[in-house]
Formats: C-alpha cells, sequence, structure tokens
C-alpha cells in the first residue's frame, strides 16, 4: 500500500511539474494539437520541427537516466505491446483534438488562462470517458484478438538490442538535422508578447519535466484516466445503479512499486483515491494553475467566452471523440509522445501513425463546419 511519504512525493511531483508545464505551455503557446493541425491548414512544418525536438529532447534524457540507473522501471508500467487498438485510438484522437481546438492538456492549459470553448471541450473529455465505459468489455476483447508481438513493448526488445544504439542513431540524424534547421533560422520566431517563451525552448523544458516525472513518480506524465476518474465518480452519484454494472470502473491496470520508495502503488479509474488519483490530478490541477498564474503575471487573465455557438458545439464534439479515443489507444497524445515515443515503444508509434490521418480528417470537418 501507498506510504504517507510516497504519497507526498507523487502528489508533491505531479502538482509542481503540472504547474511547471502548464506555465511554459502558456508562455509558448504550445499546442501539440496545432503542430499536428498546422501540416494540413497552413501547410506549415515549423511547428513539426519543434514536435521532434521535444521527442528526441526526452529521448535523450530518458535514455541518459536509465544508464545512470534512475529508472529501474523500464519500460514503464501501463505501456503494453502493440496492437491495432493504438492505430485506431490514434486516428479517432487525431480527429477529436483538431475539432476540440487542443489536447487533452492544451484543453488544460487554455481553459486555466479563461478559454470557455476549451471548459466545453474538458467537459466532452470527461462525457467521451463515460461512454468508453459502456463497451470497455467488448474493446478489452478487441485488444486481445489483435495484439501483435505479445510481450514485446518496444522496438529494441524487437530487435533484441540494446536501446543506447537506436537512440545513438537516431540523436546523430536528429542533430544533423537540427543543426541544419538552426543555420537557416528556423528555430526563431518573430513574438511581440512579453515574456514569451520562443516554441523550441518549450520543447526542452517540457521533455525536461516529462523525464523528471518518470523518474520522481515511475511514470512519464499521463492524465487521461484521471479523467475517466472524474467521470466515474460523477456517474457514481448521478447513475449509481447503472454504475454498479459497469466493469471498467472496477478495473485496476495500475500496479508497480514506487521506484524510489519501494511502496506499492495501485490505481484503476474507478473513483476511489488511489493511485492514479494521487499521480494524475495533481498534474490536471497543477496544469490549469500554472497557466492561469502566468496569464495574471501578463495581466491576460480574463474570461474568453466570444465564440460563434458552431465552435462551442465543434469543442464538445471534439472533447467526447478525444475522451473516448484517449480509453481506446489507450492514452493521449502526451502519454505517447512525451512518454512511449521517446523508448520506441510499438504502443506509442502505431497511436502516433494513426494520430496523423485522424488529424488530416478533422481538419477537413474544421474547414467545413467552423472556419467559414
Amino acid at each position: 500500500m501507498m506510504t504517507d511519504n510516497t504519497v507526498t512525493l507523487v502528489l508533491l511531483s505531479g502538482l509542481l511539474l503540472g504547474t511547471w508545464a502548464g506555465y511554459v505551455m502558456h508562455r509558448s503557446d504550445f499546442c501539440i494539437a496545432g503542430m499536428f493541425r498546422d501540416i494540413f491548414l497552413f501547410k506549415s512544418m515549423f511547428k513539426l520541427r519543434i514536435l521532434l525536438l521535444l521527442v528526441a529532447t526526452g529521448m535523450l534524457l530518458f535514455e541518459l537516466s536509465r544508464l545512470s540507473g534512475l529508472l529501474p522501471l523500464y519500460p514503464f508500467p501501463l505501456i503494453g505491446s502493440p496492437s491495432l487498438a493504438n492505430l485506431i485510438g490514434g486516428f479517432l484522437f487525431g480527429i477529436g483534438m483538431v475539432l476540440a481546438g487542443g489536447c487533452v492538456v492544451g484543453t488544460l492549459y487554455k481553459m486555466g488562462s479563461g478559454s470557455i470553448p476549451a471548459l466545453v471541450a474538458f467537459i466532452g473529455l470527461i462525457i467521451g470517458s463515460a461512454i468508453y465505459a459502456e463497451y470497455h468489455p467488448w474493446w478489452s476483447s478487441v485488444i486481445r484478438k489483435t495484439t501483435f508481438w505479445p510481450g514485446t513493448v518496444t522496438v529494441p526488445q524487437l530487435l533484441g538490442i540494446t536501446p543506447v544504439l537506436p537512440v545513438i542513431l537516431l540523436a546523430i540524424l536528429s542533430g544533423w538535422y537540427f543543426y541544419r534547421v538552426h543555420k537557416m533560422g528556423g528555430w526563431v520566431r518573430t513574438t511581440f508578447a512579453e515574456g514569451a517563451l520562443q516554441q523550441w525552448q518549450a520543447a526542452v523544458l517540457l521533455a525536461l519535466i516529462g523525464t523528471l516525472s518518470y523518474v520522481t513518480v515511475g511514470l512519464p506524465l499521463g492524465i487521461t484516466t484521471a479523467y475517466a476518474k472524474i467521470a466515474g465518480y460523477c456517474e457514481s452519484i448521478v447513475f449509481s445503479e447503472h454504475f454498479g454494472q459497469l466493469a471498467y470502473f472496477r478495473s485496476v491496470p495500475l500496479s508497480y512499486r514506487h521506484p524510489l520508495t519501494g511502496s506499492s502503488l495501485i490505481g484503476g479509474p474507478g473513483p476511489a483515491i488511489d493511485a492514479i488519483a494521487v499521480i494524475q490530478l495533481p498534474v490536471i490541477v497543477g496544469i490549469v494553475c500554472g497557466s492561469a498564474a502566468s496569464a495574471w503575471m501578463l495581466n491576460e487573465l480574463k474570461i474568453y467566452a466570444k465564440m460563434p455557438l458552431r465552435h462551442y458545439i465543434c469543442a464538445f464534439i471534439g472533447g467526447i471523440i478525444m475522451g473516448l479515443a484517449s480509453r481506446m489507444a489507450p492514452a493521449c497524445n502526451v502519454w505517447h509522445l512525451l512518454g512511449g515515443l521517446p523508448i520506441l515503444a510499438l504502443q506509442s508509434i502505431l497511436f502516433v501513425a494513426g494520430i496523423i490521418p485522424g488529424t488530416w480528417l478533422g481538419t477537413l470537418f474544421l474547414k467545413k463546419l467552423v472556419i467559414r
């Protein structure tokens, strides 16, 4: 069971790292959804290179931490063997994040700075998580039937090699590419906003935040099971009898020992104060508070609500799709891009392979339904 020291460490780590992340994302307007969307909406690759920097930096920091003995849990808990569910979930997630105007984390930092459409998307995320619970047993069977390379989590495991080799190769290739971008002045964008961070700076900081989470908590940043937990709590109050029939909220997917204290951490999506609650809810609160603090310091903290009705409808539907997809995948873009991809997790590679066409389709919907 969780000891008081472990609870304090995990809770404070999540709160502090979440606050730092929210502050950084607000100061840089760091939107992962926009990084994919802009490829198709504006034919711009600028934000994509920022995303590549984020993943490459995270990969290097993770491997250095592993070699230093700071990551005894490698690969980390909750990441498993690949299946078609990762591809399908990524595809739906790509559609949802474009329509919502932000991913699961982008929604939080925008909500923290006063965006009402982001709040609507957040509500959609909770509802989407609740909808997933209705067909969880069936989808679990789909995952089992479509899983391949069982017992294998990462590319190095699949190839039977040490993670150092692909990390060195990718570090050399990405370093060469990043140097070329630097020589062309392709990292910096002119900004007139007071106190703004360049997005490349934010990418490096977020990779560091993800690494610190892995070291201090045993997991990279992730928040979507907490969304399901909130959904379960609400459903247990409003539809208590039906809630008791849902197997999803009785599942306990998380079980590991904290790498620093050795305390057992167990949790799931049900409305209980367990490891998921202690790990993920403080991150959510921290991101919102960090963004709000940044906006307040810049005198930008105010309610943003003047949007056409179609924007609100789009944000709500997008939030529902994201909530649903993050349970189907499982997990969200932040978990896979800041956590799974840096260790070359096969699940995360499939998720990204799905999110790209999903973003393309979501952008088409956005052009038809919202942008006029």
